[in-house]
């Protein structure tokens, strides 16, 4: 169980990193903003982005969240990551751009596993 929890806490704070504290930081930075319009989106777009995404660390994060919010906020994540990998293959070709969220993606899978296995053992213990 020990090892579920340390690959389950690895696993989700990378997602917070990526996806809550570098999002908080620098989303409205010239760089961030031009990335949201570069695919196309409205600037707005990527300010609602963001809130969500914090919203989202915050669920994945803190353990006394119910779990049907946790399942909303790892749905979330993966249709952000699918989207984000499809916007960038349709605007730049394939690249390393268009793979990077699909990477992501796959660290938030490992998280939702993990995530389960240590409910499951929980849940079996009582």
């Amino acid at each position: 169980m020990k090892k579920a929890k340390i690959i389950f806490w690895t696993t989700t704070i990378l997602i917070f990193l990526f996806e809550g504290v570098m999002p908080a930081l620098t989303s409205q930075t010239e760089l961030a903003k031009e990335g949201i319009r570069h695919l196309g989106y409205p600037e707005y777009f990527g300010n609602a982005l963001v809130v969500f995404k914090i919203l989202g660390v915050f669920a994945l994060v803190i353990p006394q969240v119910p779990n049907r919010i946790k399942e909303w906020a790892y749905a979330g994540f993966a249709f952000d990551f699918i989207f984000a990998s499809i916007s960038h293959f349709a605007v730049d070709g394939v690249d390393f751009q268009g793979f990077f969220p699909l990477i992501i993606l796959a660290i938030l899978i490992t998280s939702y596993i993990y995530h389960h296995k240590i409910e499951r053992s929980k849940n079996s213990s009582i």
